[in-house]
């Protein structure tokens, strides 16, 4: 769960006058006259890939991929892992009694899982690992790739304490070994832009090989044709509208760029968007909200991805907002100069690793030039000159840290969303006493960082998401309500994807199933195929209320509406088979299984229901129990696969060994009542 740092008076009535709103945000949002319009933001204009950029920009490709960026992430290799990997190294999970074992066999990385009796490998798992996503300077985690369907591996090395463990999210019980798919939203943020398949969440026909020049620069292929032609820009006196320099955007739009993955939280695309839609020189509000819990207590708790938001906490960042609004009118050509923003410190062509502490420091000494104390001594050819520095720091701990303002002023924190991890917390104060600082954390609300004015159901769906991804509390189901009125015919119209969301996840489907019916005839308008797959979700969601609550034939209709619009999900395929199998469509039912099973044969639920399909249509009970077989190898712990198969191991006369998987699924679940009943009938 992310938690927000301690707030200033003024900050907190902010607040709690304007609940779903923050002070975070600049209110300098220029009009689109202000802005002549970039070529990139016309949708003629296509990406050309960094190949392309570098053939005229080789010395600044050369120092962009050594950063954070440009390594954030590439296919698993020798050259790109900064994993260790002793032969002891084995990472244990306690909660689910699996360990796993990272590889190296030649030039391919696997991960082995395995599970132990006292000195007895009881099972064993191996997984090739096709991609490592992160630069190194954090953390390496790890992702295959199966048929293009891409899953993340619980195995991730976070290198700052040289150390294998879990990744972040699959600790204490919620480790969900090769499921967790990697969807857009995720991979756009670690990554240039993939080519990902359409109906799909997390199959991809062309994934990139880390962060590239036109994420920030926006697409190239005009500048390039307009370059080829010969048609130069003195971009010493005027703008190059054929590409953008985030450098020559008016502030709001600059950090934008910014913004766009360095804030981490609910990211609420707005209707009809994708995560594919921004460009830079757009506002991201024009795409997506981005909301965040707001806590009072603990200043030091941020998430490792909170730059942009830590920094507009910050009085040097507020300080500089009245000028930069003037100057986003005016005709300059880096407005940011009169501003406090992310390029003020960091040059986003050059590693963070080389920067040097001297550069940030000359920062911050740009406006603190006031002379108030002594200046300590430095030893020969250490520190520089300190006449002009405004620093009222105790001497002694100013020595100490050679007169470093970011080592004092943004000191390195943990995370509390990763574990192993500091990062420099960009909330720029003076040093805290931790004495007196407030350590219970209380729930405020929450804020949009990137939107002052946010609309109404982007508030309820940032509820709905906190709820689904963040913390399973009902005053997150609670809030969202307040912000979606069902009063009207028309109320329900405009909100009724966000009520089927928000009742499907108070788990009343009968109330799923009531504005369904007063929605009339929703299939008319649950039609829109696209990358954010929301008419999808929202038939499905439909379709599991009708099943639970016993109609077959509704639910029929709407899981095949959601495979229909997400054709490549395969879950939602796996629940269409079982629903066509329960109304006897058996033909339909078992060419959806093996549709799936074609696409990743390491889909659990598939082969479970193709062995039951086998079994009980066509009676073949050894091909059912190699099925059963085949789904325990990938989950030995699945308790409908353990049931099966206990089934045919009874009819094949085998009961000892019926009754030792029964007592595991027992063991493994105490409720299980049918199996508790089929034990008690054998003994």
């Amino acid at each position: 769960m992310v938690k927000r740092s301690f707030l200033s008076l003024i900050q907190r009535l902010l607040l709690f006058l304007i609940p779903y709103s923050l002070f975070l945000f600049i209110s300098c949002n220029p009009s689109p006259k202000e802005v002549q319009q970039y070529a990139g933001l016309s949708d003629s204009t296509t990406y050309v890939g960094m190949n392309t950029c570098k053939q005229c920009h080789r010395e600044i490709y050369n120092t962009f991929i050594e950063t954070g960026m440009g390594k954030s992430f590439d296919r698993a290799s020798h050259a790109k892992s900064s994993a260790a990997f002793a032969e002891h190294v084995v990472i244990h999970d306690t909660f689910k009694n699996f360990n796993y074992k990272p590889f190296w066999k030649n030039d391919s990385l696997f991960v082995n899982e395995f599970r132990l009796e006292g000195r007895d490998t009881v099972y064993k798992r191996i997984e090739n690992i096709s991609y490592i996503v992160g630069s190194g300077q954090h953390t390496n985690s790890h992702m295959m790739n199966i048929n293009g369907y891409v899953y993340q591996v619980p195995a991730t090395f976070y290198t700052q304490r040289e150390t294998w463990d879990l990744p972040p999210g699959f600790e204490q019980g919620f480790n969900s070994r090769f499921s967790r798919k990697i969807e857009l939203e995720c991979m756009s943020c670690h990554n240039a832009y993939p080519e990902i398949t359409k109906g799909s969440e997390n199959k991809y026909a062309i994934i990139p090989g880390g962060i590239d020049c036109e994420r920030c620069h926006g697409p190239g292929s005009e500048h390039v044709k307009q370059k080829q032609k010969g048609i130069l820009t003195d971009t010493s006196i005027a703008i190059d509208y054929s590409i953008v320099n985030p450098a020559k955007l008016p502030v709001a739009l600059q950090l934008d760029v910014c913004q766009r993955c360095h804030i981490q939280g609910n990211a609420v695309l707005n209707e009809g968007k994708t995560f594919y839609d921004f460009r830079p020189a757009m506002h991201l509000s024009e795409v997506m909200n981005v909301f965040m819990p707001v806590f009072k207590g603990d200043a030091d708790s941020h998430i490792m991805a909170s730059h942009a938001e830590r920094l507009k906490m910050s009085k040097c960042f507020i300080s500089t907002i009245e000028k930069a609004e003037k100057q986003s009118t005016a005709n300059v050509l880096k407005p940011y100069k009169d501003a406090m923003t992310c390029v003020t410190c960091h040059n986003p062509h050059v590693s963070v690793k080389v920067t040097g502490s001297k550069v940030f420091n000359t920062a911050c000494k740009k406006c603190h030039q006031r002379p108030t104390m002594p200046i300590p001594a430095f030893p020969k050819g250490e520190g520089e000159d300190r006449s002009r520095i405004g620093c009222t720091g105790d001497i002694t701990k100013r020595s100490a840290v050679k007169d470093n303002c970011v080592y004092c002023h943004m000191p390195k924190n943990n995370t509390i969303d990763i574990p192993h991890v500091t990062v420099t917390d960009h909330f720029i104060r003076k040093p805290l006493d931790k004495s007196t600082v407030q350590k219970i954390k209380e729930f405020v609300g929450l804020a949009c960082i990137n939107n002052s004015t946010p609309p109404v159901k982007s508030v309820a769906e940032a509820y709905l998401s906190y709820y689904e991804k963040f913390n399973s509390e009902v005053f997150s189901l609670d809030s969202a309500k307040k912000y979606l009125v069902d009063n009207t015919e028309s109320d329900l119209k405009n909100n009724f994807k966000s009520l089927i969301r928000w009742a499907f996840l108070k788990n009343d489907f009968s109330q799923v199933i009531r504005y369904t019916e007063r929605a009339g005839d929703v299939l008319r308008f649950l039609t829109t195929q696209n990358f954010s797959n929301f008419d999808a979700w929202t038939s499905y969601r439909i379709a599991e209320s009708y099943r639970t609550v016993g109609n077959k034939e509704k639910a029929l209709i709407f899981f095949q509406r959601s495979v229909d619009l997400e054709m490549y999900n395969l879950e939602f395929r796996n629940k269409l088979g079982a629903i066509q199998m329960d109304l006897l469509k058996n033909d339909d039912a078992r060419k959806n299984f093996q549709f799936i099973l074609h696409e990743n044969p390491e889909f659990t639920s598939a082969w479970i229901n193709l062995g039951f399909l086998t079994l009980s249509v066509d009676h073949d009970i050894r091909l059912a129990d190699e099925y059963y077989d085949k789904a325990l190898a990938l989950d030995p712990d699945n308790e409908q696969a353990l049931l099966n198969k206990a089934g045919t191991l009874i009819y094949l006369d085998r009961k000892k060994e019926s009754k030792k998987m029964l007592e595991r699924i027992v063991k493994l679940n105490p409720k299980n009542e049918k199996a508790k009943l089929i034990l008690n009938s054998m003994n």
